[in-house]
């Protein structure tokens, strides 16, 4: 082997990045992924045969801008077709987003702990991270995220619900944070989990300094397939397609997106079904002592910072694989009846 002594060295700041965590390797074939807030249901038929139809085409390259699939969401969303980006699931747009905005010396500000990604986009970008602390009730802070917007920030994130505490703000309490922000401030609301929630926030958008970020890996099922959209005003949604990966959303993914935007009856049913089951595992949960805030998405958060690794090993041990952030709590995706039944045990044995 030949050896080098001058080797091309990593850039400090990506050296610095935190890594992005998952669940550990499932232990068994039949173990129960609840980890990665997945859908615990198979793609619809029609998503399926969308799929298979499309892979006939495997040897050509995709609408590079999902224009039949922008169009369909402009329709559904009254907005125009312009005012659409879509992107390699909400992370990707979320990295169009920061490229776009942030460099080196100005600063992003988010709540901690939310979505894993944001530091890790925001110092590749050469950016700095402002982190500012959930309440202790696991909830957004939002005066206090007011209060750490200074001269040198130009975005601000809000995932809503926030990821892991599936915590929401009232909407009148996040229009009035909004409208607050300087208007030379990009706001950027993560809906990764809208569609459990239902409280959208495509009003906000009259303030012209707003990115609404959504996905079509949760809710929609399409966690493999990497799609998701930003909505926003023209010029901004302009300035996200200059640093977009090309061809990145394939084809398969924006067949598969229409055919589920076509199927909305059919998943607006297996969203009702994971929302009585995420009420059913909360109720169940706090009857029994456990601290679990009000989730607005498809999880509940174990607000356990002292026994999160136990929390986590027991249920692994008995074949359920939850996310663990040490020192802080597990987070459990809301899967089956089934599923849920077998978590539970473990937890309330």
């Amino acid at each position: 082997m030949i050896a080098f002594n001058n080797q091309p060295q990593v850039l400090d700041r990506v050296a610095a990045l935190p890594r992005y965590v998952t669940a550990a390797p499932a232990p068994t074939a039949d173990a129960l992924l609840l980890a990665s807030n997945e859908s615990p249901y198979d793609p619809l038929p029609s998503v399926r045969q969308a799929v298979v139809e499309g892979s006939a085409r495997l040897h050509r390259y995709p609408e590079m801008h999902s224009g039949e699939l922008r169009a369909a969401l402009a329709a559904g969303l009254h907005v125009g077709a312009e005012q659409i980006v879509a992107g390699t699931g909400s992370v990707g747009v979320l990295q169009q987003i920061v490229t776009a905005f942030a460099q080196h010396g100005d600063e992003v500000v988010y709540p901690w702990r939310s979505f894993e990604a944001y530091p890790i986009l925001i110092g590749a970008c050469g950016a700095t991270a402002v982190p500012v602390p959930l309440t202790g009730a696991g909830e957004i802070d939002l005066a206090a995220m007011a209060n750490a917007i200074g001269g040198s920030t130009k975005i601000v994130l809000l995932c809503l619900p926030n990821n892991p505490t599936g915590t929401l703000p009232p909407a009148e309490a996040v229009a009035g944070f909004v409208a607050a922000v300087p208007r030379h401030v990009l706001v950027v609301i993560d809906e990764a989990y809208l569609e459990f929630s239902g409280a959208g926030s495509l009003c906000l958008l009259r303030h012209g300094n707003v990115v609404v970020v959504r996905t079509f890996s949760k809710a929609y099922g399409l966690a493999g397939l990497r799609i998701g959209y930003a909505v926003t005003t023209v010029p901004i949604a302009d300035a996200l397609r200059q640093v977009f990966l090309p061809f990145g959303v394939t084809a398969l993914a924006q067949s598969a997106a229409l055919a589920s935007l076509r199927a909305q009856d059919e998943l607006d049913a297996r969203v009702a079904a994971v929302i009585a089951e995420r009420d059913r595992v909360h109720t169940r949960l706090c009857g029994h002592g456990w601290r679990v805030p009000r989730s607005h998405a498809n999880f509940v958060w174990l607000a356990e910072p002292d026994r999160a690794a136990r929390i986590g090993e027991r249920l692994r041990a008995n074949g359920v694989l939850a996310r663990v952030f040490p020192g802080e709590g597990v987070r459990l995706t809301i899967g089956t009846p089934a599923m849920n039944d077998s978590a539970l045990r473990v937890l309330l044995s």
